[in-house]
């Protein structure tokens, strides 16, 4: 029963991804006022439109899919692709984390210019274990006898 609500704990982090990242993305994409592509084309994304979907959907989908607990394991893998791609890529996770310990410092410019990773990362983390363990009892997975 604690593991069935331990994950239902960890997948409604899906329905935050969804409303608080994935939603507005989509919607400025349908609207054409999101600059979210560029930012793509400047990471050197080829198709940078088609990513951007390809991110927002994986958020919006994805995460009502995951808190709601239909297809979840596959649901959580996009989305944590999404967030490996924000976390490491765009906010370069590995050079800050080498970067605090000492290793391989970086400039007070560069670490601005990265931003945070840290909300992607423990996405990343989250749904990586959802997708390793599923959804648990309590979803529609389970009362459709998927595992």
């Amino acid at each position: 029963m604690a593991r069935d609500i331990g994950l239902l704990i960890l997948r409604l982090a899906g329905l935050y991804l969804a409303l608080g990242h994935g939603l507005g993305k989509v919607m400025g994409l349908a609207s054409g006022q999101s600059r979210f592509p560029e930012g793509l084309a400047s990471m050197g994304f080829p198709l940078p439109g088609l990513f951007a979907w390809a991110a927002g959907l994986s958020e919006l989908a994805g995460g009502i899919a995951i808190a709601v607990g239909l297809f979840t394991r596959w649901a959580a893998v996009f989305p944590a692709f999404t967030m490996f791609v924000a976390g490491f890529l765009r906010h370069n996770a590995g050079s800050q984390f080498l970067s605090w310990l000492g290793i391989a410092p970086a400039s007070e410019d560069s670490l601005k210019a990265w931003g945070n990773p840290e909300l992607a990362v423990v996405y990343l983390l989250v749904f990586a274990a959802v997708a390793l363990l599923g959804a648990g009892r309590f979803s529609i997975d389970a009362r459709l006898g998927r595992r």
